[in-house]
């Protein structure tokens, strides 16, 4: 994986990828049950890592970076499959955070 892709470029990338198969994306519903899935699967790996129910022996390790990847391919090609760019959703809620949010958190002192 080269480092320095945007997300224009994951999203070329798994656009490229779907576009190899006749079946293509998921419908929206069934796109948002693959992503609430991949969710649960990524709360299992954390509450393992971080909470207080261990692993059973007979489960399989997976780690907390792959559920996030997992999480991802399936919100890329969610936004693909509604031809939504996720750079421009991106910047919409980072805007919403510089300004409707902007003093809404303590920020750390300048020294």
């Amino acid at each position: 994986m080269a480092a320095g892709k945007s997300m224009k470029d994951l999203q070329e990338e798994v656009d490229l990828y779907i576009s190899q198969f006749k079946e293509g994306y998921f419908s929206p519903l069934a796109m948002l049950a693959r992503m609430t899935e991949e969710l649960g699967e990524l709360a299992r790996e954390v509450n393992h890592h971080y909470g207080e129910k261990p692993k059973k022996s007979t489960e399989t390790e997976k780690a907390i970076e792959e559920e996030l990847g997992d999480l991802l391919f399936v919100l890329i090609c969610f936004a693909n499959s509604l031809q939504i760019d996720l750079q421009e959703a991106h910047d919409l809620v980072m805007n919403k955070f510089n300004t409707r949010d902007k003093n809404r958190w303590t920020r750390i002192e300048q020294e």
